[in-house]
């Protein structure tokens, strides 16, 4: 169990190293006209983004269930639903193709 884990979070700092230089071109895209997405951005986004929503959406969902019982004692049940698993999965699912919007906190 253990090595699993371990070998998760490698591929989850492999993949937050690889997506971290996209973080800047966001903030400049807010500067320049939106334009259509190119061909190169949909297939990165169909390869690589794509896939780590849909395992973003399970690992959300499997958190959910395991903190389900503390959430409904504290009743924000309704809030851990809609960011472990609404999110990732509207952000997989809803998203157009090769269109990466800006998040608002």
């Amino acid at each position: 169990m253990f090595r699993i884990a371990k070998n998760a979070l490698v591929v989850f700092m492999i993949t937050m190293l690889l997506i971290a230089p996209l973080a800047s071109t966001a903030q400049a895209e807010e500067f320049f006209e939106r334009q259509a997405p190119s061909g190169g951005m949909m297939i990165f986004d169909v390869v690589i983004i794509r896939p780590i929503g849909i395992v973003a959406t399970a690992v959300g969902s499997v958190f959910y269930v395991i903190t389900l019982p503390f959430s409904l004692l504290g009743g924000n049940s309704g809030e851990a639903l809609d960011a472990l698993i609404m999110e990732p999965a509207a952000y997989t699912f809803k998203r157009p193709i090769g269109e990466f919007p800006e998040r608002t906190l």
